[in-house]
């Protein structure tokens, strides 16, 4: 039962995490580097701590309280998180939201899965747990296959015209590169919460500060985020800035009429808010599952991603056009990213 719990929390986390580009998508009158560092604002900084504050006992006591060598590594691993959060919104920006988020989460739950426990030097095929996680992230990344040959063909059937209309900048190349990309270094926040045992520190430890604080084991990795997601703000906010600069849009936060900034802000709140919620029940989910396959957590928070990122792709119309051929593989492969989840119940 507790593992169908963290699959549902994590599921909810998901259905967030997919749903924050659509009020996004109600910016107007900014820049891509304008909306998307405000945006950040909201997700990085002050959700954090928002929902720090109210989880988390004795909160500042874990914060000065955590040996300072976590605390660097766990800025750090957020730091090139954020290279990997800002190319994130690229790629949806130059593949869509269902093709972009599922090539990028592909490979963050590829690596962000598999790597702590192989460098931490674990014979992941030599415990029950082990074969667990390695079957799992495999289905994980069959489903992620057919989802991409679903979106494959889905280029191949949509007339030019049609995939303009629905991607209004759509750059396939470009776009596959960024995408990949944004999965490698987005990989890094799971580092960054969970660290590498036994090879690195990050934030497993200060989740120890926090349960030793007395912080239900449901809230442990909240005061994590407010490390991890400060420096994946930071590598955010200085591109944004050499935007903003390069392209001579600073002028975007003011220019706009009072009622189109109020709005502006407020669909990056509710973006930025539903952004950060997938992290804080991801963290809920991970610590009701087995001890031995925590760190599968990460691929089942991006098999969910990619579930309802397609589901978003269908109803926002990336797919209209594409066939019953390509819907048929589509749904396979969410089907599949789905069963991934359960490998936690063999």
């Amino acid at each position: 039962m507790e593992s169908i719990l963290s699959i549902v929390l994590m599921a909810i986390g998901s259905a967030c995490a997919a749903s924050f580009y659509v009020p996004i998508k109600k910016v107007h009158g900014w820049s891509w580097e304008s909306y998307w560092i405000v945006q950040g604002v909201f997700s990085w900084i002050v959700a954090p701590w928002i929902f720090a504050l109210f989880t988390v006992p004795n909160l500042l006591a874990v914060l000065t309280g955590s040996p300072s060598g976590a605390v660097f590594y766990t800025v750090l691993f957020g730091m090139l998180w954020g290279v990997g959060g800002l190319t994130f919104g690229l790629s949806m920006r130059f593949l869509g939201v269902a093709l972009g988020q599922s090539i990028a989460l592909g490979f963050c739950a590829a690596l962000g899965t598999l790597i702590p426990p192989i460098i931490s030097g674990q014979n992941l095929l030599g415990t029950h747990s082990g074969v667990l996680i390695v079957l799992g992230v495999s289905i994980c990344i069959a489903g992620i296959a057919i989802v991409g040959y679903a979106g494959s063909l889905r280029s191949k059937n949509m007339s030019d015209e049609d995939r303009q209309k629905a991607i209004k900048e759509f750059a396939l190349k470009k776009g596959l590169l960024i995408a990949v990309l944004a999965g490698v270094m987005s990989a890094c926040f799971n580092f960054g919460i969970n660290g590498i045992p036994g090879f690195m520190d990050a934030g497993n430890v200060i989740q120890q500060v926090a349960a030793a604080q007395g912080t239900n084991p449901l809230f442990v990795a909240n005061p994590v985020y407010i490390f991890v997601m400060f420096g994946g703000f930071l590598t955010n906010f200085a591109y944004c800035m050499y935007l903003n600069a390069k392209n001579k849009t600073f002028g975007d936060y003011l220019s706009v009429p009072s009622n189109v900034l109020v709005s502006n802000l407020l669909f990056c709140l509710l973006g930025g808010t539903l952004w950060y919620l997938q992290f804080f029940f991801f963290g809920m989910g991970q610590s009701k599952l087995p001890a031995g396959m925590v760190v599968f957590g990460w691929s089942i928070l991006m098999a969910m991603n990619i579930l309802f990122s397609n589901v978003w792709g269908i109803i926002l119309k990336e797919w209209k056009g594409a066939g019953r051929k390509t819907i048929a593989v589509l749904i396979l492969g969410l089907v599949v990213l789905v069963l991934s989840t359960f490998v936690i119940k063999l």
